[in-house]
């Protein structure tokens, strides 16, 4: 079916994948990705360029017209908008479409849903969609990820790579990587904290109400201190600082956490698009546990401390408690425990494949990113062939959606920058 909106034109496809790709044979799902062109150059012959969205567990954007990066691109390339495997209209993964599997079972499905399911989903596209020619790829955060497991796994299939806030360390580990973490989230506290220093005893007043009092979230799931802390996620955003700020401005009516306020929070940490993104520490798992390292992470620094003053929110960190107090996590709680216990996972990147790179690579990384370390990713871009690495602090991880990066990236892979 295809459809107009302002500036572009619409089509969607669906097609039928493997649940395990090493098992053709057996249980299949389907996967769903929007087709997007210019409107006057519909029937024009256009390179192909699909979008691998971030999160892990994010659904690919739904257009509103022909505006920001989307337009740019859709200028020069037919774009596929990928609803990754779990996501948006893909077959789900929700506690609505997997409760009847016990944990083992949910774990064993989960496991079918990163990065190299992924990359073997677009390969289906990419043949039966967009002709079999190579095509380029744009990876925002987590898509970048995907990027280059798509370069370890299926090289032949690329013509470019455009990477936005998104190299990920070739070697680190759930652990590492949270360690890298945490003192960015701490830093960015401190800026927010600096800018709007009347939220320090305002956060402070509420994690104490919070703790003394059962206050309630909409959904009947109980607002502790913990599950309001996860607002500081935002802090890595270009407008984070503003939107937790005006959260906080308005989460007191009297004595009591108002109303807005708990719909705010609720709407921040229901989760309500599937476990994915809370389970995302096993996006870094290579052959060893995740083991929960944001949950020893935080036992290990006491400027995270619930007693400090200024109290620390946290960042893009997931925790074992949120699969006890957040509803629709609940159900998942049996299989995360055992996905962050699994040490058998396959690698993701094949480092030597990746050094004979010769697909021409252009990477976005942000200097102050607080969810993608730039050292790491640094390092991934002198051990990638062909790669070349744009350094900035102009942006925050939102870049893709905030500045005209893409162009500049699009002209580093055709060699014109």
């Amino acid at each position: 079916m295809t459809t107009r909106i302002p500036g572009l034109a619409l089509t969607e496809h669906t097609v039928t994948a493997p649940l395990n790709h090493r098992n053709p044979d057996g249980r299949t799902i389907e996967v769903f990705a929007r087709e997007v062109v210019a409107v006057d150059k519909v029937d024009a012959d256009l390179p192909w360029l699909v979008f691998l969205q971030g999160g892990p567990g994010g659904e690919g954007p739904r257009p509103y017209g022909a505006d920001g990066w989307l337009g740019h691109v859709t200028q020069t390339h037919r774009v596929l908008l990928l609803d990754q495997r779990g996501t948006g209209r893909s077959t789900p993964l929700t506690a609505q479409s997997v409760g009847h599997l016990d944990a083992a079972e949910l774990a064993a499905y989960i496991s079918l849903f990163r990065a190299d399911s992924i990359v073997a989903d677009a390969e289906l596209f990419r043949a039966q969609v967009a002709g079999g020619r190579p095509w380029m790829t744009l990876g925002q955060s987590y898509g970048g990820f995907i990027t280059l497991t798509y370069l370890s796994q299926a090289p032949e299939g690329l013509s470019g790579c455009l990477v936005t806030g998104g190299l990920s360390g070739l070697d680190a580990d759930a652990a590492e990587v949270y360690a890298r973490t945490f003192p960015r989230i701490a830093a960015k506290n401190a800026a927010f904290y600096e800018r709007y220093p009347q939220d320090v005893a305002l956060v402070r007043a509420l994690a104490d109400h919070l703790d003394d009092n059962e206050v309630l979230l909409p959904d009947g799931s109980r607002l502790t201190t913990d599950r309001m802390r996860l607002l500081g996620r935002a802090f890595g955003m270009s407008d984070g600082y503003e939107r937790v700020h005006w959260a906080l401005e308005t989460a007191f009516e009297g004595d009591r956490i108002s109303d807005r306020f708990k719909h705010t929070v609720l709407a921040e940490t229901a989760f309500a698009d599937g476990p994915i993104y809370a389970l995302q520490e096993f996006c870094y798992a290579q052959g060893g546990a995740s083991g929960w390292a944001a949950d020893a992470q935080l036992a290990s620094r006491p400027e995270f401390a619930p007693s400090a003053t200024p109290l620390l929110l946290t960042g893009e960190t997931m925790f074992r408690w949120m699969f006890e107090q957040i509803p629709l996590l609940r159900p998942f709680a049996g299989a995360a425990d055992l996905l962050a216990a699994d040490t058998s996972w396959p690698a993701l990147y094949d480092a030597e494949r990746l050094a004979r790179n010769t697909v021409p690579v252009a990477a976005a990384v942000y200097f102050d990113d607080m969810y993608v370390d730039a050292d790491l990713s640094m390092d991934t871009s002198r051990r990638v062939g062909n790669c070349r690495a744009w350094v900035t602090n102009e942006f925050e991880h939102d870049g893709l959606r905030k500045g005209n990066v893409v162009a500049r990236l699009m002209d580093m892979v055709a060699g014109r920058v």
